[in-house]
């Protein structure tokens, strides 16, 4: 899987799930999704359980922070070096 693969499959995700009706252009690659709290404790949850389902990983309890999981950029990266 590419890794505009993994972005689009997020970000449909996170559009979805987290930003009904919000303009797809609008989360770009460094949009920061926790600390801006479009995403909180519960949707981090969510976010997790997705990645791991959806890409056949396992994130460890620190890989599930504001350092990993707090952009678009973040998150594909995370997905890619499990994936490697």
């Amino acid at each position: 899987m590419t890794n505009q693969d993994i972005k689009a499959k997020v970000k449909a995700y996170v559009l979805d799930e987290f930003l009904p009706g919000e303009d797809a252009a609008a989360l770009t690659d460094t949009v920061p999704l926790i600390s801006t709290g479009i995403l909180d404790s519960i949707a981090v949850l969510k976010l997790v359980a997705f990645l791991e389902e959806q890409f056949g990983i396992t994130l460890a309890a620190h890989e599930t922070d504001i350092d990993h999981l707090n952009t678009m950029a973040d998150i594909t990266r995370l997905v890619e070096s499990k994936q490697s």
